[in-house]
């Protein structure tokens, strides 16, 4: 396929404060390896974001569920619209539409999830019969096998947003992802509530969490070069090993499982869980390998995959 018409390189994204720091992130790093080269951020609405007359309802699985926050940027991608779509990972689906491809990643964030409520530094300290918000099936499950005494309630919207309803009285505690807080200068706390990380033992994070995501049409081999001068290679194999269970157990955005793979000396360590949506059964599996390459972590990942489908109900999967 042929290299870009002109020197500028158009990047989208969707609109939220986040997703644009998330694209400022990537142009930024690309300017430390590129002078010559422009860069025009093409902000592209998704089917996937959130409006007040969708009220709490989560993304409806027939329609992409969470694929909707990518599908608009896939189509500008796939008509030449854009070079590239900047994304996060663990809002991405298993499965890319046929001629696109993300394999190229800045270096990975705090994959944690963090804890957003006055008084309370672990999911031990809230009270009971509290109302948490969020619209993550993992969550909500998690929340539920931990603490049954709690309500669990859907509630959307980018970060401010859900900081908005929580510090409004809507719900007492939420959930987000510390990555997303640090971007956005809010790891610190925020008005009525403050921001404690969950480790990864309490609650596993979702696939890619924490990563940041960069597609392109398969055909790009100019991009394919210019995108690997910033590629993480860690963290793509950690990203690769991650969504390869998901695959494996071909995941929906409504099936609570989380995936997380780390470096441990030369071996990748590589945990995942699934649970049914009310928490009642939650099915965990580890695994450890030498991993080296994009192969080998997909490997890795598709070895622990299998081992969850061949004890998972194949209903909680569906």
């Amino acid at each position: 396929m042929a290299a870009m018409a002109s020197n500028t390189l158009k990047i989208g994204t969707r609109g939220s404060p986040l997703a644009l720091k998330q694209t400022e992130m990537v142009i930024e790093a690309l300017k430390k390896h590129v002078s010559d080269l422009e860069f025009e951020t093409v902000v592209i609405k998704t089917s996937g974001d959130w409006k007040p007359e969708d009220g709490e309802t989560p993304l409806p699985e027939d329609e992409g569920g969470k694929g909707q926050f990518a599908k608009e940027i896939e189509g500008a991608l796939l008509t030449g619209v854009i070079d590239c779509g900047v994304h996060s990972v663990k809002d991405m689906p298993a499965f890319l539409p046929d001629g696109l491809q993300m394999e190229h990643y800045l270096t990975r964030s705090d994959p944690r999830d963090a804890l957003l409520c006055e008084g309370c530094t672990s999911l031990d300290d809230i009270q009971n019969g509290a109302v948490v918000g969020t619209c993550s099936p993992r969550r909500a499950a998690i929340i539920k096998h931990r603490r049954p005494d709690v309500s669990v309630v859907p509630i959307r919207g980018n970060v401010h947003t859900r900081i908005m309803k929580l510090c409004s009285g809507k719900v007492d505690v939420t959930l987000l992802a510390m990555a997303g807080l640090e971007r956005l200068g809010l790891s610190h706390g925020i008005e009525h509530g403050q921001v404690n990380a969950i480790e990864p033992e309490v609650m596993l994070p979702a696939c890619g969490q924490g990563a940041i995501g960069i597609e392109i049409q398969t055909g790009r081999d100019d991009l394919k070069a210019l995108f690997g001068k910033i590629n993480c290679t860690k963290t793509h194999m950690c990203v690769k090993a991650e969504r390869e269970v998901i695959r494996v157990l071909n995941g929906s955005c409504h099936t609570p499982i989380g995936a997380f793979a780390v470096f441990e000396g030369d071996e990748l360590y590589l945990r995942a869980l699934v649970a049914s949506m009310d928490g009642a059964q939650m099915f965990e599996e580890d695994i450890r390998g030498i991993v080296n390459d994009r192969e080998s972590a997909i490997t890795l990942g598709h070895s622990l995959g299998q081992r969850l489908k061949d004890i998972v109900p194949p209903e909680l999967l569906q």
